[in-house]
């Protein structure tokens, strides 16, 4: 943690005492004349580098309902949004007895969750929790009806019923990027002692622990992931020499690269991937944290908030990481702005793609059995040398439960219903996702998905030494930062430093650390970082930057 201070003089008081040191320091580098943007970088850097301070059985799914089976939401007749499909499930167990206990107790448990790319794909998980949740409570009649959504449009729905005050969402999926978001915004239960009280977080991997929390709260529970690896065709790569262990490398990966693109010309796409898509930074985030770099680090002196979190991916080894992305473009790798998941690596358009645990489901089920007799999996980055520890990155869902829930102790009974392995197991192997937790990763409940999930064990390894984004609410615009520098390497406009400076920059901005008001850079950070971060506010132009960074041997 790096402790900095803020200043307790305002900038126009600070101007009038620092202008004669600015004069000094021009004729100490001999600027005979000084632009405005040169002199206002000058002078900002004079200023802080001075001490200052959610069944009928089966036949009621999301896939066979009508298309006119929806149901419209009525905030106070204030807003009024088409939730289109509707889907209601009603247990077995309830059905069948609610005649003969007329005095049962009705309870819908309603959710907004994420289609999972199919709708009604949560009942395979929800149609036997809620069984058992009602063979728990005999005295209930439980059901649930839940709205599913296309993942662009998830976040948005759960936000505005949410956000309206609306009481009748006891459970909603949650992208891990999403926590901190909602509960920042108060949306989401605090489930800190329900956890404690549940007594299975030690099942839980370390490493997917952390993506439950936010601000040393647990908000929800991550019930599957996914990690990133080295995918290959067996027969190209041997086509064109090329030794799968050479991929291990950055040098190899690069020299099997040039290899495979020039053997294969003309016949597919490319020999190797490089993901140049809006998430880019996926695939480049292994490489920093390998490296031993961060997204973002916790610093003190936060203008408004005391200590918060300050963009560090610019730092030396983010640079490192981003210089490697820079030399698989120079070496002819094209980064690929259409994505299609690992569709085009299943089509043999690619020889190599780096991507999902999810690639198995491109390939028909009937031929996972012979999959690893044609495909290959390295499960790892590529790493810098062979005494770097790889590392990948993890994502998925959690289920949370909204604030606003009256109904959050059956939500949450049923969330550790789903959780259990014998629920959640089959839907892992139907769906080919990877636990979070470690009795299905490595324990005796692991065995139907070893035997039929292609590479299982191999993409579970990953995981301990995975790692998740941050959750923080401003992440969806670092990220966007983060992806602007890493395009601007491909294209070539800036340098790995320089496009991560500005982003960076950008970043800092965004999260507060710079003051709008009074222009003052609340960071103790050096000269060079300074004037990047006027660059991205725009009070100079990239000849000044450019001029500065020479003069101050950046």
């Amino acid at each position: 943690m790096v402790e900095s201070t803020t200043a307790g003089v305002s900038t126009r008081i600070l101007i009038e005492r620092r202008w004669q040191q600015l004069g000094k320091m021009s004729q100490q580098y001999s600027i005979s004349k000084t632009s405005p943007g040169i002199a206002f970088a000058l002078l900002m850097i004079i200023i802080i580098t001075t001490p200052t301070t959610i069944l009928q059985p089966a036949q009621a799914t999301g896939t066979n309902l009508s298309s006119n089976n929806r149901t419209t939401y009525d905030d106070n007749n204030s807003n009024n949004t088409e939730y289109d499909p509707f889907t209601l499930l009603s247990s077995n167990q309830s059905s069948t007895s609610k005649s003969s206990l007329p005095d049962k107790t009705n309870v819908i448990l309603r959710g907004i969750f994420d289609d999972l790319s199919k709708s009604g794909s949560w009942n395979q998980l929800l149609q036997p929790a809620l069984d058992e949740l009602n063979r728990r409570h005999p005295d209930m009649n439980i059901q649930i009806e839940y709205d599913d959504f296309p993942y662009r449009d998830t976040r948005n729905q759960i936000l505005d019923r949410l956000s309206n005050g609306n009481n009748s969402v006891d459970i909603v999926s949650v992208d891990q990027i999403w926590l901190g978001e909602f509960a920042e915004k108060g949306l989401l239960r605090n489930l800190t002692a329900q956890f404690e009280k549940w007594g299975r977080i030690s099942d839980l991997y370390e490493s997917i622990i952390d993506g439950c929390v936010y601000n040393n709260t647990i908000y929800g529970l991550w019930l599957w992931t996914d990690v990133r690896g080295i995918w290959y065709w067996k027969d190209m790569l041997q086509e064109a020499g090329v030794d799968p262990e050479s991929l291990k490398t950055w040098d190899g990966y690069i020299s099997a690269a040039v290899k495979l693109n020039d053997f294969f010309e003309g016949r597919v796409i490319q020999g190797v991937h490089l993901l140049g898509a809006s998430y880019d930074l996926d695939v480049w985030y292994p490489y920093l944290w390998m490296l031993g770099g961060e997204v973002l680090e916790l610093r003190q002196g936060h203008p408004t908030k005391g200590a918060y979190w300050f963009p560090s991916y610019n730092s030396s080894q983010g640079v490192r990481a981003m210089e490697f992305l820079k030399q698989q473009v120079d070496a002819g790798i094209k980064p690929q702005k259409e994505h299609d998941w690992g569709a085009e690596f299943a089509n043999r358009t690619f020889a190599v793609m780096i991507d999902g645990s999810w690639m198995p489901v491109f390939f028909p089920r009937e031929s996972w059995s012979t999959l690893e007799q044609q495909v290959g999996f390295i499960p790892m980055f590529p790493v810098p040398n062979q005494t770097t520890q790889t590392t990948t990155m993890m994502g998925g869902w959690e289920v949370a439960i909204p604030s606003t829930s009256q109904n959050s102790d059956l939500a949450w009974e049923l969330i550790t219903i789903v959780a259990q392995p014998e629920i959640l197991g089959p839907f892992l192997e139907e769906y080919g996702y990877l636990p979070t937790q470690q009795v299905l990763g490595e324990g005796p409940s692991s065995e139907p998905l070893k035997q039929s999930v292609p590479f299982f064990e191999e993409m579970v390894s990953m995981i301990p030494y995975g790692r998740s984004r941050p959750n923080i609410p401003e992440y969806p615009e670092v990220a966007g930062d983060v992806n602007q520098a890493i395009q601007q390497v491909y294209n070539g406009s800036a340098s790995p430093k320089d496009a991560l400076n500005m982003a960076a920059a950008k970043s800092a901005d965004l999260l507060g650390w710079i003051s709008n008001d009074n222009h003052t850079i609340t960071t103790n950070e050096e000269p060079c970082s300074i004037i990047s971060i006027i660059l991205a506010r725009g009070d100079m132009t990239i000849e000044e930057y450019n001029g500065l960074r020479e003069i101050l041997k950046c």
